[in-house]
């Protein structure tokens, strides 16, 4: 499983941590009745749907916690993966595990369970399925080309399906109730009496109201990352926060000086980021600000963090989302790198008088326009001796 709490919880804890919530998992699962192969049979007999309401109310569960973790900026959901969806090999796989369920009564997890406290078919079934993994792995030469189909890579199920994550979240829990109701009238009938846990109509009634206002809650938790672009993109040129501005001279005096503290955060495209960067710099998008990347360097204490793009219009809307996401005490180059290229990298003495209180700038200007171009070819060379930039690190993990 993928880390808990990742930078918070270490590997090492979080193997113990997991220890734990197998261990609890194993319980739920006994304690539900899943050790027992007849309820679990019961849903393709038509006597006992716990097993469809008890993954029905996991996935319910499941995709509003994501929804609203998501939302509340509690998960990155870019960290997290997705398996790839080959198409059939999960048809094929489908219909086998669908065979093995109906035959043996049980799935991999509930055999394991039942195995446990001491279930004899239980324990064929594991050894089966050992037995199944070895043909498998030995045999994958022949399986590889049916393995590997219809590879349609890691989509989200709303995708293909071309709506909304909140409407498809909404769509599942309004499927899921209508399929307790329609399971619930299957086992009056196939019984011959209804189920005592849920013979109360007004209560049946009522957790239907409350999970329809789950789902519907879905609708008022709009994507976060999405909500938060769409503002920043439709924003006029004028900013709505306070703008904290560094000069193109304190910018060239702290690169001199080889400020420890600066980061400079440049907005341009990756083009015009390769072809002139400047030294403790890096390419960064609006999207790459919802990123646990720049959540480490955004938060690092004494950072004079100096956001960077051709004029201050696109630096600004970055500043503007940053400080909706809570950093702080964030600048943008007055001017942009526009600004910078002309007060520093390609300035030229004025001809004529110069004011007194000017001449100080531009002895500092002309000996900067010598010396930054040295510090960018010397961070270019390092760049490309450095070789790519370490990608981020993807959270594994499922059953």
């Amino acid at each position: 499983m993928g880390p808990l709490v990742p930078e918070v919880i270490g590997n090492e804890l979080n193997f113990v941590v997991a220890l734990f919530v197998g261990i609890a998992f194993g319980f739920v699962l006994e304690q539900a009745g899943f050790s027992t192969s007849k309820k679990l049979v019961g849903l393709f007999y038509g006597y006992d749907f716990t097993v469809l309401r008890v993954f029905f109310t996991g996935g319910v569960t499941a995709i509003i916690g994501v929804v609203a973790l998501n939302h509340f900026g509690l998960i990155d959901i870019s960290l997290v993966y997705v398996n790839p969806t080959f198409l059939w090999s999960a048809l094929v796989g489908g219909v086998i595990m669908g065979l093995g369920f109906v035959i043996g009564g049980y799935c991999p997890g509930t055999s394991v369970c039942a195995a446990a406290i001491g279930k004899i078919d239980a324990m064929y079934f594991v050894g089966g399925s050992f037995i199944g993994v070895l043909l498998f792995a030995e045999g994958y030469p022949l399986f590889e080309g049916l393995y590997k189909a219809a590879n349609w890579g890691n989509i989200k199920i709303f995708e293909p399906l071309g709506m909304s994550q909140s409407l498809f979240a909404f769509l599942l829990v309004a499927m899921a109730v209508g399929a307790f109701w329609v399971v619930t009238m299957i086992e009056t009938k196939v019984n011959g009496k209804p189920n005592p846990e849920l013979n109360s109509k007004p209560l049946y009634v009522g957790l239907t109201a409350v999970a329809l206002l789950i789902g519907l809650s879905a609708f008022a938790m709009p994507d976060r990352k999405e909500a938060f672009l769409a503002q920043a993109n439709n924003a006029s040129g004028e900013s709505t926060v306070d703008v904290k501005i560094m000069t193109s001279d304190e910018l060239a005096f702290r690169l001199i000086d080889n400020d420890q503290d600066l980061q400079l955060f440049d907005f341009r495209n990756q083009k015009d980021f390769n072809t002139l960067s400047l030294p403790k710099s890096v390419h960064y998008t609006l999207e790459n600000i919802f990123e646990k990347d720049a959540h480490k360097f955004l938060t690092l204490k004494h950072a004079k963090n100096v956001f960077i793009s051709d004029d201050e219009v696109l630096a600004e809307k970055a500043v503007s989302l940053a400080i909706k996401l809570g950093y702080r005490d964030i600048y943008v180059l007055r001017g942009g790198l526009n600004q910078f290229k002309s007060d520093i990298l390609n300035f030229r003495m004025p001809e004529g008088a110069i004011a007194r209180s000017e001449k100080d700038t531009y002895r500092f200007r002309s000996e900067a326009c010598k010396i930054i171009p040295q510090l960018i070819e010397e961070n270019r060379l390092k760049q490309s001796a450095g070789g790519e930039k370490k990608a981020k690190k993807r959270v594994l993990g499922g059953c």
